[in-house]
C-alpha cells in the first residue's frame, strides 16, 4: 500500500513513511479509520479490537526466521496495495444468479460468504429453493456475528490469541463481521452445511474472514467451506476459524480450495476439543497460487480423537504451506495426521506438523505422516515432522518422504499397453486418493476423485460452474 488504500469505491488517505517496514502501513490504516471499522461492526467484535491492534503493533509480520513461518514469506505476501472494504459498500453480484459451485448435488444447505460478508438467504441444493434457518433442527443458527452478538462476546476471539499470531491478531482487528455456527446440546444436523466462500472485486483487494462455530455437548455438524474467486483480480484473504467441540461432540471440517494463479490465502484454524469429542478436519488446495494453512488443535478433554487430512496438487509456481500444531492436555487422546502433495513444474510444497504431549497426557496415542511426490527437478518440498513428549506411557509415530513415481510401476503398465502419461496419471491418482478416502462425506469423497483426476488431467483450472469466470 503505498500513500492510500482503496476501499471499493472509497479513497482513504494514509500518511506516508519513508523507509517503513511491511505492516507499518496496516497500522497507520487502523489508526485513520478506526471510527469506520468500529461503526460497522458488532460491539463484542469491536471490543477486543484495540488489544488486537496493540499486538499487531508489537509484532509485526513474522519474518521467515520464525520458526512457524519459516517456508513462507509473510512479509512479501502483505507488501503490496490491495482494497479494503472498511465502509462494507455491497458488492453487486448475487450468488444464487452467478455462481455455481464446482462440488453440486451433495444435499448440502448451501450458504454463501461475498468477500468476507455473509449472505442472510440460503437455499438447499438438492431442491433449489430458497430457504433460511427454519430447515434447520430447532435451536441451530448459520449466520452473521453481527446478528447474534450474545453468542460473540463468550467465544469470540478466546482461542484464536492475538498475542500469540500476526495474521490472526491482523484479522480480529480489521474483520467487521463473520459466519455464526451453533448447534446446541445433543442436536444433531442431518445435513451438511455448505459455505461457499467469493471473492469478488473490481480492484485488488484484501478479506478478512471470520468463522466462529460452537458445539455444545453431544452436538454433531458437518461443514464444507469451498474458496473460489469469481474476478481476475489479485485477492488477498485472511481468515480465522475458531471451533469449539463440546464433550461427546462431533464435527467434520472439510476446506476444499479452488481459486486461481492470483489468489493468497492465509488461514488460521483454532480447534479445542472436551472429553470424548470427534474432529475430522480435512484440506484440499486444487487449485491457488499461494496458500498457507496453519491448523492449532488441543485436546483438553480426555478420550478425544482427531483425525487430519491435507492433500494438495500443485503445479506452475504454486505454492502450499500446510503447518499443524496438535497439543495433547489430557489423557487418553488419540490424533492421526495424514498430508500428502504432488507437486510439478516449479511448484513448492511445506509441511511442518508438531505433536507436542503434556505433562499427565498419558496413554496419548499419535500418528503423524507426509507423503509427497515430485514430478521435476525443479519441484521442491519442505517436510519437517515433529514430537515433542513430556509424558512416558505413549504411543506416538512420525514420519515423511519426499520421492518421485516408482519407475518399476511405470515401466509394468507400459509393457501392458498403457501410456506413460496415463501411467502416471494412475500412479498420481493412487498416491493422492489414500487422503481423499479418509472423507466421511461419501458425496463429497466421490466428487474429488473426478475433480482430481481432471486436475492430474489440465482440466481443472478455475470452477467449472462458475458464471462469473466466463
Amino acid at each position: 500500500m503505498d500513500s492510500q488504500i482503496q476501499t471499493a469505491g472509497v479513497t482513504i488517505p494514509l500518511p506516508g513513511r519513508e523507509g517503513a517496514g511491511v505492516g507499518f502501513q496496516y497500522i497507520d490504516l487502523y489508526e485513520q479509520a478506526r471510527q469506520m471499522i468500529f461503526d460497522h461492526a458488532p460491539e463484542a467484535m469491536n471490543a477486543v479490537r484495540d488489544e488486537a491492534f496493540e499486538d499487531f503493533r508489537k509484532q509485526g509480520f513474522p519474518s521467515k526466521r520464525v520458526e512457524r513461518y519459516k517456508y513462507t514469506d509473510l512479509q512479501k505476501l502483505f507488501a503490496p496495495d490491495y482494497g479494503v472494504n472498511l465502509n462494507r459498500l455491497e458488492i453487486p453480484v448475487d450468488p444464487y444468479q452467478a455462481f455455481r459451485c464446482d462440488v453440486p448435488n451433495l444435499s448440502t444447505s448451501l450458504y454463501f460468504v461475498v468477500n468476507d460478508a455473509f449472505y442472510k438467504v440460503a437455499r438447499s441444493q438438492e431442491s433449489g429453493v430458497l430457504h433460511g434457518q427454519g430447515h434447520l433442527p430447532e435451536g441451530v443458527i448459520v449466520g452473521s456475528l453481527r446478528e447474534h452478538p450474545d453468542f460473540i462476546g463468550k467465544y469470540y476471539a478466546k482461542l484464536a490469541k492475538t498475542s500469540e499470531d500476526a495474521v490472526t491478531a491482523l484479522n480480529t482487528m480489521l474483520a467487521q463481521d463473520g459466519l455464526l455456527v451453533y448447534v446446541p446440546k445433543n442436536v444433531k444436523v442431518e445435513r451438511a452445511i455448505q459455505v461457499i466462500n467469493i471473492l469478488r472485486g473490481d480492484v485488488d483487494l484484501m478479506v478478512n474472514r471470520r468463522v466462529l462455530i460452537i458445539l455444545e455437548e453431544g452436538a454433531e455438524i458437518k461443514m464444507l467451506f469451498c474458496d473460489h474467486a469469481a474476478d481476475d483480480r489479485n485477492f488477498l484473504a485472511t481468515q480465522v476459524i475458531e471451533a469449539y467441540v463440546g464433550d461427546n461432540a462431533s464435527l467434520d471440517l472439510y476446506c476444499l480450495e479452488e481459486t486461481h494463479a492470483k489468489n493468497v490465502r492465509v488461514s488460521n484454524v483454532y480447534i479445542d476439543q472436551q472429553r470424548n469429542s470427534r474432529v475430522n478436519h480435512n484440506v484440499i488446495t486444487l487449485h491457488n497460487g499461494i496458500t498457507r494453512n496453519k491448523l492449532d488443535l488441543t485436546f483438553s478433554g480426555e478420550g478425544a480423537e482427531c483425525g487430519c487430512y491435507g492433500c494438495v496438487i500443485a503445479d506452475k509456481q504454486q505454492h502450499v504451506d500446510n503447518n499443524t500444531l496438535i497439543i495433547h492436555k489430557a489423557p487418553h487422546c488419540t490424533s492421526n495426521e495424514l498430508y500428502k502433495y504432488v507437486l510439478d513444474d516449479k511448484a513448492v510444497g511445506a509441511f511442518a506438523g508438531k505433536v507436542l504431549v503434556e505433562h499427565g497426557a498419558q496413554k496419548t496415542a499419535s500418528q503423524m505422516t507426509n507423503q509427497n511426490l515430485t514430478a521435476t527437478k525443479e519441484a521442491r518440498m519442505y517436510t519437517q515432522p515433529m514430537l515433542e513428549i513430556y509424558a512416558d506411557d505413549v504411543k506416538c509415530a512420525h514420519g515423511s518422504t519426499v520421492g518421485q513415481l516408482n519407475d518399476a510401476a511405470l515401466f509394468y503398465m507400459r509393457q501392458r499397453g498403457i501410456s506413460l502419461e496415463e501411467a502416471k496419471l494412475l500412479l498420481q491418482n493412487a498416491f493422492i486418493n489414500e487422503v481423499i478416502d479418509h472423507m466421511a462425506l461419501e458425496p463429497l469423497r466421490d466428487r474429488l476423485h473426478y475433480l482430481v483426476e481432471k486436475r492430474f488431467r489440465g482440466e481443472l483450472n478455475k470452477c467449472a460452474g462458475c458464471r462469473l469466470c466466463k
